[in-house]
């Protein structure tokens, strides 16, 4: 019965949050559930268990929750973003434009900006060049999901994103975790990704398709929507109805200026990481009163950090004269680290109590016994975990919390380094987190005014296929050299 209860909990979860429920109240309801079925008390799941393991997630993790949305909304009211984009666009020409779209998705997501900010900006810039270049606009969230939600996501050394985060106070890692890994898995992803793309262009070209009907909604429109905020608030870091908030400025910023900020993630966050924080002596954290932890547990999310915070101030210097409220501003990108982040520790307070009962010692026991080793069964959590939640970052946090200890005693007795552990963990659950059901990916439609069914089989080539062929990649050269 209580397996029964973890799938019937699972399954009303998945249900519901895809019909727009808000996974606030459908996380402990699931999780009572569950519980229930397992003869376990009810309310000591609910405030001990559940209640602990969220509050735990957002005591880790909502700084960098709340200096993501604050920075990428700043990027955003100040022009830089619409800057970089259009930098990219007269860079590359109208000959290439789906690189262009590709290309400056992963620059701003990789420097920091909220994914969902991304969204707003690249979207109509990419109907744009997309109609004028006579490309299907089927094709535009294929193209802005390779940009915004692979690579820079799960595989770039250094990024910033709450995925590539959530490992490391349970692995001891920092951001640039097994590197020369990640290098390649960004190299297949991108590579796979722009190759697809192209290849459904010219089948287009040749079809005589041209851009299609006109989208019969706005991005603007999206943003209002909201059912689609319930659906998009476990996805990533944005709460899309802060968009439209604070005052987006009328002249874009200067190319320098626009990237200056972005740069200034990338080098803080690898100077603190290898330069800075090593070289620190912080053996008062063993004190109780700073929770009996260590410098490997948080060095990484401390890294992060300050990168956001001095981007923040970066972008504030840079961009003065173009933002003139600056407090709403401030105000909406700090709002819209909210909801995401509540919902994402909700999703977490869930699997702290599935994993608590009894019956999930089955669940553990089949996972850890799947064969290929340990790389490959951390690989096959993380990904259906991610698949089942709808969320990277909320089944990333389910699957270590279960396992993390685990897999850490397993890969010490086996020689394995923490950064392949890292590495694997956040790719995976950044592979079948692209399904029909995930935030993002029905966001996106949303703002692009398109279907699953004109556009969906193109993600999943670029955005899940090409992700378990870099994973597949990374175990391999992972199992036979070792972490580089």
């Amino acid at each position: 019965m209580g397996l029964l209860g973890i799938l019937v909990g699972l399954g009303l979860l998945i249900w519901l949050a895809f019909r727009g429920w808000t996974v606030l109240l459908l996380a402990p309801i699931a999780a009572l559930i569950a519980a229930a079925f397992d003869r376990q008390p009810l309310l000591a799941n609910w405030t001990q268990t559940f209640m602990s393991s969220a509050a735990e997630f957002l005591a880790q993790f909502f700084p960098i929750f709340l200096l993501g949305a604050v920075f990428g909304k700043l990027m955003d009211d100040s022009g830089a973003v619409v800057a970089v984009a259009n930098f990219i666009t007269r860079s590359l020409g109208e000959r290439r434009v789906i690189l262009a779209v590709v290309l400056a998705g992963a620059l701003v997501t990789y420097g920091g900006v909220s994914l969902f900010v991304a969204f707003f900006v690249i979207v109509p810039m990419a109907q744009s060049l997309f109609r004028k270049a006579a490309i299907p606009h089927r094709l535009v969230p294929a193209a802005v999901i390779l940009g915004t939600s692979t690579f820079t996501m799960s595989a770039m050394p250094g990024t910033p994103s709450i995925q590539n985060a959530i490992p490391m106070p349970f692995f001891g890692t920092t951001p640039f975790a097994a590197p020369g890994l990640g290098l390649i898995a960004s190299m297949i992803m991108l590579g796979i990704g722009l190759w697809w793309l192209h290849r459904a262009e010219k089948t287009a070209r040749r079809a005589n398709e041209g851009y299609g009907d006109a989208p019969s909604s706005t991005p603007e429109s999206a943003g209002d929507d909201e059912r689609l905020r319930g659906r998009a608030a476990t996805a990533r870091e944005f709460d899309p109805a802060e968009i439209h908030h604070g005052h987006h400025s009328e002249v874009a910023a200067p190319v320098l200026n626009a990237i200056l900020p972005l740069i200034v993630v990338v080098v803080i966050n690898l100077v603190m990481s290898l330069v800075v924080l090593p070289r620190l002596d912080f053996s008062f954290l063993a004190e109780q009163r700073w929770g009996n932890t260590s410098l490997s547990a948080v060095a990484g999310v401390w890294s992060v950090i300050v990168a956001l915070g001095a981007a923040i101030a970066a972008v504030i210097l840079c961009n003065w004269t173009r933002l003139p409220a600056l407090r709403q501003t401030m105000d909406a990108g700090a709002n819209a680290s909210v909801l995401p982040a509540l919902s994402v520790a909700s999703l977490v307070g869930f699997g702290a109590v599935v994993a608590s009962l009894p019956a999930f010692d089955m669940v553990r026991n089949w996972v850890l016994g799947i064969e290929g080793g340990p790389l490959v069964s951390l690989a096959v959590a993380t990904n259906l975990l991610a698949a089942l939640t709808g969320s990277a970052s909320g089944g990333l946090t389910i699957a270590l919390d279960a396992l993390g200890q685990t897999y850490m005693e397993i890969a010490a007795q086996a020689g394995i380094d923490p950064g392949i552990l890292h590495r694997v963990a956040v790719i995976g659950a950044g592979t079948l987190d692209i399904l029909p059901h995930n935030g993002a990916v029905v966001s996106l439609l949303a703002i692009c005014g398109l279907t699953h069914r004109e556009s969906y089989f193109d993600i999943v080539m670029v955005g899940i296929v090409n992700s378990v062929i870099a994973l597949a990649a990374v175990i391999a050269i992972g199992t036979m050299f070792g972490s580089f």
